[in-house]
């Protein structure tokens, strides 16, 4: 057998311990991943009563570029989104009903408080750990109060959630369009199940 330059051993190697990392830890690492570090950790559609609500929790931490941003005063908008669709073998799915969430993280110098702004609502928080864990997770989100005459088991939930980066000031937009730090997103589908 002819040796290896150092080189491709190295080369060879890494890709080992990769695909070993990938098959020990399943699906669930390779999509965290793919999305800069964030995965869904809960998704559950119930439709009852009050309507089809919408229980979720994301997991990410920011990358240093995005923190630095947030301490120099400048505010990051996250947003989730739900669309509730009917499922039909003869056309194309229908949607019944969106709902929308947007949540502006900024940080206030004067006072050292992280401020969190959610449907004309601001609260403040003394570490940015606290307001992350706010946007980070939601329960019982009501994004439909009636799906008409659709049946629940024929339903399902086009779920995201991201760092829209499209909020931020105009110049501060060139040149973030290639820039994994900014790509914080996560899409799931999940079906709707009857409450209990």
């Amino acid at each position: 057998m002819p040796l290896m330059r150092r080189r491709d051993l190295l080369l060879r190697s890494t890709s080992a311990l990769w695909t070993a990392a990938l098959a020990t830890t399943g699906s669930a690492a390779w999509a965290a991943w793919a999305n800069n570090g964030a995965e869904l950790a809960r998704l559950l559609a119930q439709y009852g009563d009050e309507g089809l609500t919408l229980s979720y929790e994301v997991r990410f931490d920011l990358h240093r570029d995005v923190e630095q941003m947030l301490s120099k005063g400048i505010a990051v908008v996250f947003v989730a989104r739900a669309e509730v669709y009917e499922k039909r073998w003869y056309w194309t799915d229908r949607r019944i009903a969106s709902a929308t969430r947007r949540w502006r993280l900024a940080y206030q110098p004067l006072t050292r408080q992280w401020r969190l702004n959610f449907d004309g609502f601001s609260r403040p928080y003394s570490r940015l750990s606290e307001a992350l864990e706010v946007l980070r997770q939601g329960s019982q989100w009501l994004i439909a109060e009636k799906l008409g005459d659709a049946d629940p088991a024929d339903c399902y939930v086009d779920f995201s959630f991201q760092l829209d980066a499209s909020e931020l000031p105009r110049p501060l937009q060139i040149g973030l369009g290639g820039q994994a730090d900014w790509a914080l997103q996560i899409e799931r589908r999940v079906g709707v199940s009857a409450a209990r």
